[in-house]
Parts: structure tokens; sequence; C-alpha cells
């Protein structure tokens, strides 16, 4: 792929209009709906997409070539193929850049200020669960959370924690996903099996 970054990508896309495809972690997944939003607001119509069983073997047919681009998650193991050269960490979703690697740029910084997002991971618990067992879960992970060391592992693997979190603040970012997310599926007529 010769594109160094996410508008020479997008350029050689347009000129190879239906000859590309973009590899994602599975249908209905965040990264398919990246994808997807990637290729409206880039007007990559005929980007087509091809789910997958995982990070791994999309990343697998990315670095040999088998599609011309993936939207996984940036974890240890993909910032280590990006610094080896295998391949090519074109930008982040994240508002900001990442504390593992702040010299790529996010969706903003590459003109695609639409596409910003971030994955919220956490415990949830089934409804009901009582206040107490829910204070309980968030007390164990501001006490994890606190432990710089695992912080730092965290921020080796591409994670970066909300050190302030509360259980509503978590709720709230939920929502705040779906909101965004929900024009994207409805777009894509995706329906919950």
């Amino acid at each position: 792929m010769p594109a160094q970054n996410l508008k020479e990508f997008v350029a050689y896309a347009k000129t190879n209009a239906g000859k590309l495809s973009y590899g994602h972690v599975g249908v209905g997944s965040v990264t398919q709906l990246t994808g997807e939003m990637f290729k409206l607001l880039a007007g990559l119509p005929e980007l087509a997409q091809v789910p997958y069983r995982g990070a791994g073997p999309a990343i697998a047919d990315l670095i040999s070539g088998q599609v011309a681009m993936a939207v996984v998650a940036v974890t240890g193991h993909s910032l280590e193929f990006h610094r080896s050269g295998k391949l090519r960490i074109l930008a982040v979703t994240n508002p900001e850049r990442l504390i593992a690697a702040p010299e790529l740029p996010t969706v903003a910084n590459a003109g695609f200020p639409g596409l910003t997002s971030q994955t919220t991971i956490g415990p949830v618990a089934p409804a009901g669960t009582s206040k107490p067992i829910i204070e309980q879960i968030a007390h164990a992970v501001r006490t994890a959370l606190a432990e710089p060391a695992y912080q730092r592992k965290l921020i080796d693997s591409g994670f970066e924690a909300s050190l302030d979190t509360t259980p509503e603040k978590f709720r709230r970012r939920l929502e705040a996903d779906v909101a965004f997310w929900t024009p994207v599926v409805e777009a894509l007529g995706l329906k919950i099996d």
C-alpha cells in the first residue's frame, strides 16, 4: 500500500475505486461502524467491507495484502506490527493522541473530525444488581486503576483509563456511545438477532 497517511489512502482508494476492501472484526462491531462512517466521510462508497472473526485474522490479511486497510483496536500487538513496519497505522479515532504512540495522528488531525470516537470498555452487571454490589465492583475498579504499574500496562497495550470513573459516569458514557452510533447502525440496517 503506497499511502503514508489517511489522506493519501483516500486518494489511492478513489483512484482504485471498486478494487479495494477493508477488514473489521465482525458485523455490528464498533470497527465495522467506524469503517462505514469513514467510507461515508471520505466519499468511498465502493470500499468493500470484509468481516473477520476478530482482529487477529483481519491483521493477518492486512499484513499479507488481502485487504487494503483494516479498522481494528490499537493494542500492544498492533503497535508492535506498526513499529516493525509490518503494517502502518494511519490514524487513531481517539480525540487525543495516544500516550503509548504520540507519533500517530488522530483522525481529526488527518482531516476527518467527524470520525472521532473511543471504545468504551468496563465491567457491567445484570439489570437489577443491588447498589452495594455495584459500588463494591466500582471500588475494585478504582483501586486497580490507581496502581501505576497497572496504568502503565494499560497504556502499553493501547488503552487509556479514566481514573475518575464512577458507575454513573460509565453509564452516561455508554448512553453517549449508543446515541453516537445509532444513526450509523440504522443507515446500515443492522438488527440485533
